[in-house]
């Protein structure tokens, strides 16, 4: 199974669990299973009514920067980490 690092803002959904275990053979079967074990991830993850992951969220797999988010592989001892997009500068 995949290891899922919770960011603060979203730990309400896993009762306050900063990793969870989920299985899944690419990000689209992730965010389905978490959705499934914790309602309420995917309004968190996706724009609504797409399949596309929110602007303001960074998803990182293994270290990456995941690009094609949804189909990108992932493996059984992969780490995911959502991450909110930081912004601002000079």
């Amino acid at each position: 199974m995949a290891t899922i690092y919770i960011p603060s803002l979203m730990r309400d959904l896993t009762g306050g669990m900063e990793v969870i275990q989920i299985e899944g053979a690419d990000m689209r079967q992730i965010i389905a299973n978490l959705e499934a074990a914790y309602p309420g991830f995917k309004q968190r993850l996706l724009e609504e009514g797409t399949q596309r992951i929110k602007p303001n969220i960074a998803v990182m797999i293994d270290g990456r920067n995941a690009r094609r988010i949804l189909i990108d592989k992932v493996n059984e001892n992969s780490e995911i980490h959502f991450l909110p997009a930081i912004s601002g500068g000079s």
